[in-house]
């Protein structure tokens, strides 16, 4: 059962990044976010104010979140700063790269939260992730040369650096929530920091985009812009369901949710018509192979 939630959380990931894609094409950045994030807390309005004035129908349909401590609100507002400022350089990344690049660099998630684990925690690779890193880091050189066809210098170009420290951040983000999520209930978690990270981005709204909004891109609604936030909140609840679950393994899951790179490059190729595709899809599949690696030598 955890193995099909996993699935299914990546099945709503790889849509959400066509959405995302979808909205900021030619359209102001932080109204998107924004907006997106307000459908979240829109969603999560009824979960907790039902969780306090119907606590045991609310229980018993699995969307009931319990109270939190201050020290629990500080530590998802931790989490929310994190996974905004994730979402500001990925959102403007997405922007100006064409999905089939964006999505394989997000893709690299593991390889970074590897990377911390060396020197935060000192700890040493097996065979398999070694063998695994030489493998992604191989295909990622090798994808870059891919990006030059299309006039993407990655050493040169801000938007690579954007996704990859968008990347890096979400690495972050996965850690952090392996600590939290053993200690906080998953829907609490998840419903208080849909209400952070609107708080979070509004006075950025305010205060960097409202008043050089005639200087920069207009913004325009788009049907796609609330569906972003749809879309966000079924694949994570599909996820922290998946990891609540009895004997399920964190490492398959992690690996069945990033397989939403494959659901991202198709559509993205289909709908955006972008070029390069067969030579971008063998260098995917290198890059997928190696994380694949290194999440299995992690077990």
């Amino acid at each position: 059962m955890w193995a099909f939630a996993g699935l299914l959380s990546a099945l709503f990931l790889g849509i959400y990044d066509i959405f995302k894609k979808t909205s900021l094409n030619g359209n102001a950045v932080m109204p998107v976010l924004f907006f997106s994030t307000l459908t979240s807390t829109a969603l999560f309005l009824p979960v907790v104010i039902g969780s306090g004035l119907f606590p045991d129908k609310l229980a018993a349909i699995g969307l009931f979140a319990p109270s939190l401590t201050l020290t629990e609100h500080m530590q998802i507002i931790l989490k929310s700063v994190i996974v905004v400022s994730s979402w500001i350089l990925a959102f403007f990344a997405m922007k100006h790269l064409p999905v089939t690049i964006f999505a394989p660099i997000r893709s690299t998630g593991p390889l970074w939260t590897l990377a911390g684990a060396l020197l935060i925690f000192q700890e040493r690779l097996n065979g398999l992730q070694w063998v695994g890193v030489s493998l992604t880091l191989i295909f990622f050189y090798l994808f870059s040369t891919a990006g030059k066809l299309e006039g993407i210098e990655f050493r040169k170009n801000k938007w690579i650096y954007l996704i990859i420290g968008a990347t890096i951040l979400g690495s972050i983000s996965g850690l952090y929530d392996k600590f939290i999520i053993s200690r906080i209930d998953r829907i609490a978690v998840q419903a208080w920091f849909s209400f952070y990270q609107v708080i979070i981005l509004f006075p950025v709204l305010a205060v960097f985009w409202f008043p050089n909004r005639k200087n920069t891109t207009k913004f325009r609604w788009r049907w796609t812009i609330p569906l972003i936030g749809v879309t966000l909140v079924v694949a994570d609840f599909l996820y922290f369901y998946a990891l609540s679950l009895e004997d399920s393994m964190i490492s398959m899951i992690s690996a069945l949710r990033r397989s939403s790179v494959l659901i991202t490059f198709t559509l993205g190729a289909l709908l955006f018509k972008e070029q390069n595709l067969k030579r971008k899809g063998i260098y995917l599949i290198g890059i997928l192979a190696g994380i694949l690696l290194i999440t299995l030598g992690s077990r």
